[in-house]
């Protein structure tokens, strides 16, 4: 199945809001209704491809000479514009297709991958590759420098080789997560990797984009997890990862985790797995304060025991109910004041126990208190539901979107206050106060993220209305400290705030590596990196 071309997901897992948030939204934010009717799929106009024939035939003949690897029409490029941030989405509500590639081309197999990517360079074309589609940051979108083509890798979504000695398996890139968790669930293994994106994205996507997991506490980010990979290039094939650590040199896997597909297209990748837990529980615990309560993280972080999942949501998160999302509007989204956080326990029944009953005395004793399985075992079975809502909020009339970071233990209460300073007086000033709502989803010895929420009005050009207080919040993270994305990934949103972060020495490296791998530019141009395609290059004919 497809995501929903205008949203989140499964169409028929939309849902609307309850009465309680349509108020909550009219008499504290002013959200009026959306008098327009929603745009179909059907509405949609794009413009005719720009490929010619030439240029066809060689992609199809790149894909086995099959043409129905190559496709045109408008439905499949409409479905492969941009990615599923807030203003993606509501550019393409109001039938904004200016992003549409040119075609989408599905290879099966590494070799057509390098097959497509020597195409592409021949006749002036750039690349994207497409996994999920699930890209907060504008990951999907390059800089405009003529026609691209979007690689979508669902075709290569095998299970290559499993090692239970070794307790390693090699997945293609197309691979989606349940997928790949059946599969080596079979084997009785499990990758433990479970993001917000999780019924949707890719492992190569995973893997381009350093992604982080809700059970982090306990399974690690994707990137601790990954031993090896194979990359396509338009300059050939590279091979990273031989052992589980090596002293061989830099590590050349810490290159391509994170790239983002602007080095070359992840066609493998080896990563470690662990058996199916026996047992898991997940429990909920109330402190006075976030302050109170990013102390008692920080304290089982650094001294243990470490829960599988461990996360808090601030004050307003957890009075608002999006701490639980079945709960969002209801009077008991918890009861008394406070912070919510959730501690989850996987393993052996004898670990888990132990782990737990060591976790719950330190929790008490930084002033937590147990409120019991009830407030786990529901954020468990809502944590995919927040994508969704975000859907309902829009349709409502309402702006919702989300950004991340990340800091030292020590930084942290300034960056959190920094941010929603900046997110509150920017959308304040122009009209529209917001509710901005955070919380901690992935811990550290030495650190921590944090992950904010910003409801508001819409204003009357929302994707221009958002800007502003989005640069505000990002000089913020960077004044403050921070990272300027601790899972999301950089796109393009990001990319000017990850050069700053990076310095000028370090953003030459990354266009030496570029050029060398990807010397004609082609490679998702413009993400990651500024002016990735050498300017004045030409563009063949057969291109346009």
């Amino acid at each position: 199945m497809d995501m929903l071309w205008s949203g989140w997901g499964d169409p028929a897992r939309a849902t609307a809001l309850p009465e309680p948030v349509t108020g909550l939204l009219r008499d504290l934010l002013g959200v009026t209704p959306r008098t327009d009717p929603p745009l179909a799929l059907d509405d949609l106009t794009v413009l005719a491809s720009p490929l010619t024939p030439a240029a066809r035939a060689a992609l199809a003949a790149a894909v086995g000479d099959d043409p129905a690897h190559v496709r045109t029409d408008t439905e499949t490029r409409v479905r492969h514009t941009r990615g599923k941030s807030t203003p993606d989405l509501l550019r393409l509500r109001r039938g904004d297709t200016a992003d549409a590639p040119a075609a989408v081309v599905l290879p099966a197999s590494h070799d057509e991958v390098l097959a497509v990517l020597r195409t592409c360079a021949d006749h002036g074309l750039a690349c994207v590759p497409f996994g999920g589609g699930t890209s907060v940051v504008g990951g999907l979108a390059p800089d405009g420098r003529g026609p691209f083509v979007a690689l979508d890798l669902r075709r290569m979504d095998r299970l290559l080789d499993l090692d239970p000695v070794s307790r390693t398996a090699t997945l293609q890139p197309g691979l989606r997560a349940p997928d790949a968790e059946a599969l080596l669930a079979a084997h009785g293994f499990t990758l433990g990797h479970f993001p917000q994106s999780y019924e949707w994205a890719t492992i190569g996507g995973f893997a381009a984009a350093r992604s982080s997991g809700q059970a982090s506490a306990g399974y690690g980010r994707f990137d601790e997890m990954v031993l090896g990979l194979t990359l396509a290039t338009p300059e050939g094939t590279l091979d990273a990862g031989r052992a589980p650590r090596s002293a061989a040199g830099p590590d050349l896997r810490q290159l391509v985790l994170g790239s983002e597909g602007a080095f070359g297209v992840i066609t493998s990748v080896t990563v470690r797995i662990r058996p199916v837990p026996r047992t898991r529980v997940y429990e909920g615990w109330r402190f006075a304060s976030f302050e109170e309560g990013t102390a008692a993280l920080r304290r089982l972080a650094q001294d243990g025991p470490r829960p599988t999942v461990l996360r808090l949501s601030d004050e307003t998160e957890t009075l608002v109910g999006l701490a639980r999302p079945g709960h969002l509007g209801s009077p008991d989204a918890l009861e008394g004041t406070g912070c919510l956080a959730v501690t989850g326990y996987e393993g052996t029944e004898e670990d888990t126990a132990h782990r737990r009953e060591r976790a719950a005395a330190v929790l008490r004793d930084c002033g937590g208190t147990y409120l019991g399985e009830e407030p786990g075992t529901h954020w468990a079975e809502g944590r995919y539901a927040a994508p969704y809502l975000r859907d309902s909020l829009l349709d409502a009339g309402a702006f919702a979107e989300t950004l991340e970071t990340a800091a030292f233990w020590s930084r942290l209460p300034g960056l959190y206050a920094a941010v929603r300073e900046a997110l509150t007086a920017t959308l304040t000033g122009a009209g529209t106060p917001p509710l901005v709502m955070c919380h901690i989803s992935h811990v550290y010895e030495n650190g921590a993220s944090l992950y904010f929420t910003v409801v508001s009005a819409q204003g009357a050009d929302p994707v221009a209305h958002w800007a502003p207080a989005k640069r505000a919040s990002s000089e913020a993270i960077l004044a403050a400290g921070g990272t300027i994305s601790h899972h999301h990934g950089v796109g393009t949103d990001h990319r000017d705030g990850y050069v700053r972060e990076a310095g000028p020495l370090g953003v030459e490296v990354l266009r030496a590596v570029k050029r060398r791998l990807d010397p004609d530019g082609i490679l998702n141009p413009g993400v990651l990196l500024p002016d990735d395609r050498p300017a004045g290059s030409p563009v063949p004919p057969s291109a346009g």
